[in-house]
């Protein structure tokens, strides 16, 4: 009896760890996105995980040959994270074929190197374009129909009224889910997903095509006007001005809502771009629950939806559209081709949504921007475009900012959400900034305002940020380059501010090693916190106030 018992017990043991796994049961917790305070963290085999990104090239991923020669760079720079495409015109070159041998040996490929990867579905769309789809799509327009323009000419672009196309894309995207449970549900080598790229309508702000056409005089779906209702004091300004210009109607079709002109063309397809990613990402998440989200071209003062830049992407001033079409979308991202930096994260997080840039033109700005994101918006991470083919002074930069971030990651995500942490970003235009942390006022500078470089008298000075934590009472860390921070207490203007101490220093974890006691010269006599332009630190200080 003991040993039938035995062999029971065995028969359940073996069940449980062969079978369990491939049913939806996976040994650890997968990647997952979750609250801490006000800040939204991803989460990587059970910790806070800050994307050090790189965006590959498109093509780039096209190719493993080309690819091993990528993640050399990726690890001279710091990366912690890859951005990959996955291409559907290569997984199913023929209609219910996959084939994923490139997809796994890019896995194989990252794990060798340590390496996290966001895979980038190029699929129905790639910055508006339908140049990823197969060719079997292409070329059967009547099944896989086109969108058109208002004189009905079709565009390289499939229309997203058609339910064939979205099942095509939805079963490719399936079966990639289904791969990536099977060979990585228990690695978690990939750690999100961004679903599509860049969509938008061109070159007019809607399609017209004769299903489009159906819809636009239908009237305006039940879930968009329960959103409006629900959220009419919190929806962004722009899109609240919109609804409000024409009386917050709530019935009716979408011109008797929104009004007539091309702002209601881009509302009316951003719901209906932004349905048909839901049932993508609802589709893969049902398998393979990693986090998923869509990121943005970003559109131009002045300019007219599909004419100057693709309508109804998931940009501030439609975002409300896309969040009452798309629950199942973690987030909306930005891409940065254009300035005005920071005017354009506070619009992605106005709402108190979290931060990701996926894709940053890989420029001399680019280090100082990941950090300043992460300090300022305590964002998830950045990541510039094709890393692989910047020049030596770029990848040299941002590596060298990724070095610090990297030996810092376990005291940022520590702080994040506790209303302890900062970020400062300069320019010539852009000089100085006061914050406040406790009991100071940290003024904060551009190194050349000190006037000490020979190069400060130029037209143009280079980009500098920084992160700054506050530890505890009067302790602080700084990480970055080109800054100068001088300090007044509050409350009390009978006191001075001075510094107690000051090192420059790493971390292995959360354990802080001194490299040099920081002072003389380097603190300008005690009088100031100070990383010169074209040098890399960590300083940990304290500070303490004297009549």
């Amino acid at each position: 009896m003991k040993i039938k018992q035995k062999l029971i017990v065995e028969y359940i043991t073996l069940f449980v760890l062969l079978v369990l796994p491939q049913t939806g049961f996976p040994q650890s917790k997968i990647p997952h996105l979750a609250k801490n305070g006000n800040v939204t963290q991803l989460i990587v085999h059970g910790q806070p995980f800050l994307i050090l990104g790189g965006e590959t090239g498109n093509s780039s991923g096209s190719d493993i040959r080309h690819m091993r020669s990528v993640w050399p760079k990726a690890k001279a720079m710091h990366l912690n994270t890859v951005l990959v495409p996955v291409y559907w015109e290569l997984i199913e070159q023929e209609e219910g074929n996959f084939d994923f041998s490139l997809v796994d040996q890019i896995i194989e490929d990252a794990r060798k190197n340590d390496l996290k990867l966001i895979f980038l579905w190029f699929a129905s769309w790639k910055n508006s374009m339908s140049c990823y789809v197969p060719p079997w799509i292409k070329t059967n327009q009547e099944r896989f129909p086109r969108a058109m323009d208002d004189k009905g000419r079709g565009q390289e672009i499939l229309t997203p009224f058609s339910e064939n196309n979205l099942q095509a894309d939805m079963k490719a995207f399936e079966e990639l889910m289904k791969h990536l449970k099977t060979i990585d549900g228990n690695d978690h080598t990939v750690i999100m997903i961004q679903v599509e790229n860049e969509i938008g309508m061109l070159p007019v702000a809607r399609d017209y095509y004769p299903l489009a056409n159906e819809q636009f005089i239908q009237d305006v779906p039940g879930e968009l006007t329960r959103y409006l209702k629900e959220n009419k004091e919190n929806l962004v300004p722009e899109f609240h001005e919109v609804w409000a210009n024409n009386g917050f109607k709530t019935s009716g079709n979408w011109e008797k809502i929104f009004g007539k002109g091309p702002h209601t063309d881009e509302i009316f397809m951003a719901w209906h771009f932004a349905k048909y990613i839901n049932r993508i990402i609802e589709a893969g998440k049902a398998i393979y629950p990693l986090p998923m989200f869509v990121n943005a071209a970003l559109n131009r003062p002045g300019r007219q939806p599909g004419k100057g830049y693709p309508s109804a992407g998931p940009l501030p001033h439609v975002m409300d559209v896309w969040k009452a079409a798309g629950p199942s979308i973690d987030f909306l991202a930005p891409d940065f081709y254009t300035t005005r930096f920071r005017h354009w994260c506070n619009l992605y997080t106005r709402q108190g949504d979290p931060l990701f840039i996926p894709e940053h033109r890989f420029d001399n700005t680019a280090a100082a921007k990941a950090v300043y994101v992460i300090g300022h918006y305590e964002a998830m991470g950045f990541s510039p475009f094709s890393f692989e083919t910047a020049g030596d002074d770029e990848q040299e930069s941002l590596g060298n900012m990724y070095a610090l971030l990297s030996r810092m990651t376990q005291i940022i995500v520590d702080h994040q959400g506790l209303n302890k942490t900062e970020g400062i970003l300069f320019d010539k235009e852009n000089q100085e900034t006061v914050l406040y942390f406790g009991n100071y006022a940290f003024t904060c500078r551009h190194d050349y305002t000190l006037g000490w470089s020979p190069d400060a008298g130029r037209d143009e000075w280079p980009m500098s940020g920084a992160i700054i934590i506050q530890t505890g009472e009067g302790k602080f860390l700084i990480a970055g380059s080109g800054v100068v921070i001088t300090f007044e207490p509050l409350n009390n203007n009978k006191l001075n501010a001075g510094i107690l101490t000051a090192e420059e220093g790493n971390f292995v974890g959360e354990t802080w090693t001194s490299v040099r006691r920081m002072n003389g010269d380097q603190t300008h006599q005690g009088r100031h916190i100070r990383i010169p332009i074209g040098n890399y630190s960590i300083q940990k200080f304290e500070l303490y106030t004297y009549r």
